[in-house]
């Protein structure tokens, strides 16, 4: 199928791995070219803040497929490269060695950056973030033996961070600048749920409080909060959210704005042009509105879609969105992005028995809105989870009442 054609794909990520799949799977044998700026074929994020950092698994473990998979592929890779600018009006890509590729189509999966925290100190060794499989080494090389590391940021990759090196042995402090952890996804009930599970592990959660400075001579000895408190420690981790790389689509002329702007069929402002993963600020026909996922499943599914858009495929993605964590012996799922909803209904005990801790008790919140799930989070339920994405995705009318029963099963409601 079309062997004339040459396909490019900058970002040799998760969106850009599947694309790469896709594409051969869908019978194109064209010639495609991955260019990524890391040293490693594409692999799976999650584990580096979790079974990496602990030190269970090896890095190729998170490869998605062996190199060897690649060249039966017959994928061309330019690995540790970076792609200096696009060409549209041409069709081409110049690497920064100097090298300039030709395109027909082009996909774009750049991903993301951390958001960098603006601080005196913050340059100094032992001051790390957790985005590529380089950081993760670096970070385990440094964790103090029972000494204190300092995170920064109270979301998904700090609190994920926190469990695990609580499992190494360190003492763990949480420093985050909103009033309850993961405030952005959610509701109050179930932020405080989160602060008693990590301050029923041993770490020390300081809330509406963040970092003035880092000090230390040849590397981080302390950190000054805003509320005049310092903190001792040797390693600190800040995770205070990420930036899209379009920086490359922006100078190209590519419509951007929080991402660079895709349709429904990942699709940019150029027709040759496509983008895909954390990078992708896409239309979304479920929500009738844009948005931008940094997630496990986004990734993926973007990834193969805007393949499929890019063979010419007519269909739209309109995923349910779903991100999940894993944190200390707790599994927490969340499905959909709701924003304005009008109640709430939970299936099962979060507080369990008053001399249970958090986490020993299975539930799952729903976040209704005119009557239909606009999202829920399950903790340790991710078989109720699965039925409600299911509700959710056929839009079936349901009842506070009826979700939060025990005695009625989810499935059951699914016939309406």
């Amino acid at each position: 199928m079309t062997s004339d054609k040459t396909f490019l794909i900058i970002g040799a990520g998760q969106a850009g791995g599947w694309a790469v799949r896709t594409l051969r799977d869908e019978g194109f044998d064209g010639r495609i070219v991955l260019i990524g700026d890391e040293s490693h074929i594409p692999y799976e994020r999650p584990p580096l803040s979790k079974a990496l950092l602990l030190g269970d698994v090896a890095v190729d473990s998170t490869y998605f497929w062996p190199a060897e998979t690649y060249d039966e592929w017959n994928v061309e890779r330019r690995l540790g490269e970076k792609a200096a600018s696009i060409q549209p009006a041409d069709r081409t890509v110049r690497l920064d060695g100097g090298d300039t590729l030709a395109y027909d189509r082009l996909l774009l999966a750049t991903g993301a950056r951390p958001r960098i925290l603006p601080v005196p100190g913050a340059e100094l060794g032992g001051v790390h973030y957790l985005r590529v499989i380089e950081d993760t080494l670096a970070i385990r090389e440094r964790v103090p033996d029972g000494g204190t590391v300092l995170i920064v940021g109270g979301g998904w990759i700090g609190l994920e961070a926190a469990a695990g090196l609580r499992k190494l042995g360190a003492e763990v402090v949480v420093v985050e600048a909103a009033p309850q952890l993961c405030g952005r996804v959610l509701t109050p009930e179930l932020g405080q749920w989160m602060l008693e599970l990590h301050r029923s592990h041993g770490v020390d959660v300081r809330l509406e409080t963040g970092v003035e400075s880092f000090q230390g001579g040849g590397g981080l000895e302390r950190a000054v909060l805003g509320d005049g408190r310092v903190i001792d420690a040797s390693l600190a981790i800040v995770g205070i959210g990420v930036v899209p790389n379009a920086e490359l689509a922006e100078a190209a002329g590519l419509d951007v704005d929080n991402g660079i702007v895709v349709d429904e069929f990942a699709r940019t402002s150029d027709p040759d042009i496509f983008a895909a993963g954390d990078v992708a600020n896409h239309f979304n026909p479920r929500f009738g509105r844009r948005i931008r996922l940094e997630s496990w499943e986004n990734a993926q599914n973007q990834g193969i879609a805007a393949a499929k858009a890019m063979l010419d495929g007519s269909q739209p993605y309109a995923d349910v969105p779903w991100f999940w964590s894993d944190q200390y012996d707790v599994n927490i799922q969340l499905i959909g992005l709701p924003q304005d909803w009008d109640e709430t209904a939970t299936r099962g005990n979060p507080g369990g028995d008053p001399a249970g801790k958090p986490g020993e008790n299975p539930f799952v919140t729903f976040y209704l809105k005119d009557g239909r799930i606009d999202g829920a989070v399950a903790m340790n339920n991710g078989r109720d989870l699965r039925m409600a994405k299911r509700l959710m995705e056929k839009e079936i009318q349901v009842s506070a009442a009826d979700l939060a029963n025990p005695d009625i099963k989810l499935q059951a409601l699914l016939k309406g």
